[in-house]
């Protein structure tokens, strides 16, 4: 089947579902100026340490300066704005889903998506880890110590070692449930648990996957190419 009749096919699926679940990663939001995690010229190209040793909690309250610089200078894109799948995402969610999503960056919210699970947690939500105060991202960049008491301020993004928030967990494994189409892109659907996610779907659930390149998951429908070129199309 050529890419023209998968989508003409995979524009009738959506039309046809009563509710669909998106399932993204990294690779929607390249197209936004933000880098992925692995890839030649990521966020994890070239460093000295380990990401799990970096991002860790370990080294949030052991190391800050080490968490603080890494975070600051690799990780935050404040000027980035949405693209046209965070776009097309956001429209159908709104009429008809719910997204849940790997990336961090809320970048899915500015595109005025209103059904989205974070699953990783979001930069954005900044908070001191002492007082629990929320703290601005402004604030924050020019500081890791909290002026109201002294303590350690992070994101709130999932570190390594730690649990995803059982909410998150519950409100994503409902929504795969309940869904009748799952659409999975800009992710190699090897992080866990995220990954786990689509063992939820109902048998009669369709599958569909756009990305660039192939997920180790069986009896799916794809579209092997670059997001960016399909998502307008829908």
């Amino acid at each position: 089947m050529s890419i023209s009749e998968k989508i003409t096919e995979l524009k009738k699926d959506i039309q046809n579902a009563n509710h669909i679940t998106f399932l993204t990663g990294a690779g929607v939001s390249t197209h936004s100026g933000i880098p992925d995690y692995r890839s030649k010229g990521g966020i994890y190209h070239g460093i000295k340490e380990s990401p799990e040793t970096i991002l860790s909690e370990d080294t949030l309250f052991n190391r800050p300066e080490l968490f603080y610089d890494f975070v600051m200078h690799n990780m935050y894109f404040p000027k980035a704005v949405p693209n046209p799948i965070h776009q097309k995402i956001a429209d159908i969610c709104n009429e008809k889903g719910e997204l849940i999503t790997q990336n961090i960056d809320q970048l899915d919210k500015k595109a005025g998506n209103e059904h989205v699970i974070e699953f990783h947690g979001n930069l954005y939500n900044i908070y001191c880890t002492k007082c629990k105060q929320p703290v601005s991202y402004k604030e924050y960049s020019q500081n890791y110590i909290h002026k109201n008491c002294g303590g350690i301020i992070r994101p709130g993004i999932v570190l390594y070692g730690e649990g995803i928030d059982p909410t998150n967990l519950t409100n994503s494994i409902n929504t795969i449930k309940n869904s009748d189409l799952v659409i999975i892109t800009g992710t190699s659907f090897v992080v866990y648990p995220f990954a786990q996610l689509l063992a939820y779907r109902k048998p009669s659930s369709k599958v569909w996957v756009i990305n660039k390149t192939e997920i180790p998951t069986q009896n799916i429908n794809s579209i092997i190419t670059d997001a960016i070129d399909i998502f307008p199309k829908l």
